[in-house]
């Protein structure tokens, strides 16, 4: 017999029998069974297992990796709809890019919603340059946005800023 590996089709099952529990739970209050109590410890049980169940369904969520995308730390995270990644100041001009684009995969999830209508999520990717002691400048490099609404978004919009290359290179 070959047994499904899916944890959301046990999640399903654990979750159907957590009903059947507390309907079953619900008659023998209702009947004055002398075991009821027993079915309650039974049932909540059920329903703990099926909640850790499902979430670690949500835990085998895969993680996209791109080529050429260098390392990035965030630096600011609305948790709606607004991002900023920072890069090392030597980044490559080639790997603004994926970096974006990994960006974007990493920070996509279910439980970020847009605000007044607005249903993209943007982020923007930027470095910090020190021209003299004690001065620092931000300096954006590029910024990709892409849909809240659609998981595996294929019209993700890059755009690399250009003339902030040339200060990059001074």
């Amino acid at each position: 017999m070959q047994l499904p590996t899916d944890t959301y089709t046990y999640g399903v099952w654990c979750g159907y029998t957590a009903i059947g529990f507390l309907v079953l739970t619900i008659i023998a209050f209702i009947a004055g069974w002398g075991f009821r109590f027993r079915l309650v410890g039974v049932t909540s049980f059920m329903m703990v297992l099926t909640a850790g169940i499902f979430s670690l369904y949500l835990g085998f969520f895969t993680h996209v990796d791109i080529p050429g995308a260098a390392r990035y730390a965030l630096a600011y995270d609305n948790g709606a709809n607004k991002a900023v990644v920072v890069v090392s100041p030597e980044i490559e001009v080639d790997a603004i890019e994926p970096t974006l684009r990994q960006a974007a995969a990493d920070l996509n999830s279910y439980g970020r919603t847009g605000t007044n209508g607005n249903d993209t999520f943007t982020i923007s990717l930027r470095t910090v340059l020190h021209p003299q002691e004690g001065v620092s400048e931000p300096l954006f490099l590029g910024e990709v946005r892409r849909s809240l609404l659609v998981r595996d978004d294929s019209n993700i919009e890059t755009e690399v800023f250009q003339q902030n290359l040339a200060k990059l290179k001074q």
